[in-house]
């Protein structure tokens, strides 16, 4: 899932503070579970910018909804004269959602209520980690399902550095060596033997390297 955490309430009210009427849209799926951008986090932002505007003596506007998915525009169009109807449009979405909803709607100010973090996964109550870098190039084949890209806070392939200790990362005591996790999992799997293989340099290029990158399914192709 994608992991987001709300901006700032400053900045926010920065970004909208020349408009009168904002439409805050709120997505139903990634955002909503990891509370930083559903129904509930669109009502708690409206009545905090509603509250924010009473105090300072400013007039605005805020309108409220929700979709399934803010990153595609079947689900956008079904608040399609919402969005007409307002000067702007404070996303509670993803950066996939922000765009999204500026390509869709190219006249309608669009601006981020959210950080977008990372892909990750819910490890308890409250709190979220990381686990993939959407690199295009998945290695976790060759290393029992743990991503040293991610896990390893030098995204290093053979090995760990010599600075962690006692299976925690050198970067900080909260951090556990992603090579730790690596090794004990090829342990269990008594798959170690694999770890004397020199895995070569990381295709990079299949990644951010190369820009706006897009998959083509010509088999699900209209």
């Amino acid at each position: 899932m994608i992991v987001g955490e709300q901006k700032p309430l400053d900045e926010i009210r920065d970004q909208i503070s020349p408009f009168k009427k904002v439409l805050i849209l709120g997505c139903g799926t990634c955002v909503t579970v990891c509370f930083a951008g559903g129904e509930k986090e669109v009502g708690v932002m409206a009545s905090t910018l509603r509250m924010a505007g009473a105090v300072s003596g400013q007039e605005k506007e805020f309108l409220e909804a929700t979709v399934k998915r803010q990153c595609e525009w079947e689900f956008l169009d079904q608040v399609a004269e919402q969005i007409a109807s307002v000067d702007a449009v404070l996303s509670l979405g993803c950066g996939i959602g922000v765009q999204a909803i500026a390509e869709r709607f190219p006249k309608v100010r669009v601006y981020p209520g959210l950080n977008t973090s990372f892909l990750g996964m819910p490890v308890e109550q409250g709190v979220w980690s990381a686990r993939c870098a959407a690199c295009g190039d998945c290695v976790l084949g060759r290393f029992a399902g743990v991503c040293p890209i991610v896990r390893c806070s030098k995204s290093l392939l053979n090995g760990p550095c010599g600075g962690s200790h006692d299976g925690v990362c050198e970067i900080s005591p909260d951090i556990p060596c992603g090579w730790q996790l690596i090794y004990d999992r090829l342990e269990v799997l008594g798959l170690l033997d694999t770890l004397e293989e020199i895995v070569p340099p990381k295709d990079w290029s299949a990644g951010m390297g190369r820009g706006g990158r897009s998959i083509v399914r010509e088999d699900l192709k209209i």
